[in-house]
């Protein structure tokens, strides 16, 4: 999924992931860093030119002249990139990454080690330092410290240093000499609000040694009996990077606005957390055996929603607060001229009863692994379990968080359910007011009946999106795992049947429900969770060999670096959407451990 975007620009599958589990950037094959937010990552950026084009800010190093890539690939089980180039009778190999673990240690919280090494010639290698800061894309106000190279806006600094050498202007491009033998490194280092910390370049290189070190021995803890093990691993250490460490909360993506349909407006700001992704990650992380990162996420949980309890907010902010109010960025030209340009997201106050199933699901998902919950986490439970019993039957946004009228969507019913089925089964281990357990019992029996009655289409077998429609969701491709339903059933069965017919895109591709069918201009991609969704409703229905053939379909069509977006263009492969994508990659890991369960 690389080469060249429909704007001549580099296509979104095209990037690789830097992180250090506080940010990300994002880097082209060209050596170019198009997107980076600072401190964090819903702060602003400071290399934009991903959605805001040149003005925007670019740091790349890489070849002069045109280079084919040669090869592309993090350093296994590792969040090391590496990308070379054939120039000429040489090679200039790039070499980067973000340091995760900065604690006990004198360091900048964010600091990015790029290395350029040449071998066979000396390579002429391109060095575009633009750094542009936030909505107005403001140059810096430079100074120099000793070697080192300072921009600054206020209370944020960046500084560059480059061993050996120096002479790097923002906004001047300028090229260096690499050597064989003699590599060229460059450390960037941000502070925001504190002092800036200054590092040597070299200290920085063996800085991600140690980093490397660490990542290996956290993949290496992953469970050994896991099919496709690799790609887990990637998956992990993407949604790994992808949690901002100081609150355990992971982000829906790193961008804002990357287009479901280019030259489109379903542009949107991912850089918060939604509490259903979240939920799906605390699965993935127990089933590879990480229990420290699903730990996490509940501590996260129960201090972001302790203001609107019982009430679940559809997302947040890494620090559990509201999210900002939805604005179009002015004068942004978007990928591929996709505007608007978004910061901020209207659906933080839509009614999602989804939710709710998702995150008693996580707690439940806990019990089951033998934790035990702690009174606080529990209460918030049922509380969570209650407001789905007083409000289950009332039309709500949805999975898909369509911006439309309220509907009885019944995949929200079915997780309704699900809340309601899995604090009784937690019941059964922590204590519960009799009557609190008889009106979940009520609650719970009253949505089954309710959603076989008329959610169900009998002339087809199969569930439906929404009362009073025909359309078809994805989304209840869940249905073998949620439990309403035998996995055997005729219901269930018919119902993943006809979503694979009638939701295909082609190959192993599904829309999430008929394109156009969601009150906004234009159409949209294949949406990627909804195939691995298949996969594991094919391995929890007993047809295991489908769901792995289907699986490896699906990897065949990732890009060399493992990486996966929201959606992908069926005609071209393209990826489209914010990018890479927690849900999908948490999606990927869920498929991969219903494989390793299926009997067979």
């Amino acid at each position: 999924m690389t080469g060249m975007g429909p704007d001549g620009g580099a296509r979104i599958g095209d990037y690789g992931l830097l992180g250090d589990t506080r940010t990300a950037a994002l880097v082209s094959s060209t050596g170019a860093v198009d997107w980076f937010c600072v401190p964090r990552f819903d702060g602003e950026p400071v290399f934009g030119r991903l959605v805001g084009g040149p003005p925007a800010g670019t740091f790349r190093l890489g070849p002069v002249g045109p280079a084919p890539v040669v090869e592309r690939r993090y350093h296994r089980h590792t969040a090391t990139l590496v990308t070379t180039w054939q120039a000429g009778g040489a090679r200039l190999t790039l070499t980067e990454a973000m340091v995760a673990e900065v604690a006990g240690r004198l360091l900048p919280a964010t600091l990015l080690v790029r290395r350029l090494s040449a071998e066979g010639a000396a390579v002429e290698a391109a060095v575009e330092f633009d750094p542009r800061h936030g909505q107005q894309r403001r140059p810096p106000r430079v100074r120099h410290r000793g070697a080192a190279l300072v921009c600054e806006w206020g209370p944020l600094a960046l500084s560059l240093a480059r061993a050996p050498g120096a002479g790097v202007v923002p906004g001047r491009p300028t090229s260096v000499t690499v050597t064989p033998g003699q590599p060229v490194t460059f450390v960037l280092a941000v502070a925001h609000r504190e002092p800036l910390v200054l590092v040597d370049p070299d200290a920085a290189w063996d800085l991600l040694a140690g980093d490397e070190a660490r990542w290996r021995a956290w993949s290496a803890e992953t469970d050994e009996s896991l099919p496709f093990r690799d790609a887990v691993v990637r998956s992990l250490l993407t949604l790994r990077l992808l949690t901002y460490s100081p609150s355990n909360a992971p982000v829906a993506a790193p961008t804002t606005s990357l287009p479901e349909a280019p030259g489109g407006v379903r542009n949107w700001d991912y850089r918060y957390v939604w509490p259903r992704d979240a939920s799906i990650g605390v699965a993935a992380f127990l089933g590879a055996g990480k229990r420290p990162e699903a730990h996490g996420f509940l501590a996260w949980l129960l201090h972001a929603s302790r203001l609107q309890r019982p009430r679940l907010p559809a997302l947040l902010t890494l620090d559990g607060r509201h999210t900002p109010r939805e604005r179009d960025l002015a004068g942004w030209s978007g990928y591929a001229g996709s505007v608007p340009v978004r910061s901020g997201n209207g659906a933080a106050d839509q009614h999602q009863l989804d939710g709710y199933g998702w995150v008693v699901d996580a707690a439940w998902v806990l019990v089951l692994a033998g934790h035990r919950l702690s009174s606080e986490t529990w209460r918030t439970m049922r509380g969570f379990a209650d407001l789905v019993a007083h409000r289950w039957s009332e039309p709500d946004a949805g999975i898909w968080e369509v911006r439309d009228a309220p509907a009885h969507h019944v995949h929200s019913k079915l997780m309704g359910w699900l809340a309601l089925d899995r604090a009784l089964r937690i019941a059964g281990t922590h204590r519960i007011p009799a009557k609190q357990r008889l009106r979940w019992e009520a609650a719970r029996e009253a949505v089954a009946a309710d959603v076989r009655t008329r959610g169900f289409d009998p002339a087809r077998q199969t569930y439906v999106r929404a009362y009073g429609t025909t359309d078809l969701d994805a989304a209840l491709l869940l249905l073998p795992v949620i439990g309403i339903d035998d996995p055997g059933s005729p219901r269930v069965l018919g119902t993943v049947a006809a979503i694979r017919r009638e939701l295909s895109a082609g190959g192993p591709l599904l829309y999430r429900y008929p394109p156009g069918r969601d009150g906004l201009p234009g159409t949209e991609g294949a949406f990627l969770p909804c195939s691995f969704w298949l996969v594991q409703a094919l391995a929890g229905t007993g047809r295991r060999a489908e769901a792995v053939a289907l699986f490896q379909e699906l990897l065949d069509r990732a890009g060399p670096l493992g990486l996966f977006a929201e959606e992908m263009d069926p005609a071209t492969g393209a990826y489209l959407g914010n990018y890479p994508q927690t849900l999908t990659h948490a999606a990927l890991i869920q498929a991969a451990l219903a494989i390793r369960d299926a009997p067979g």
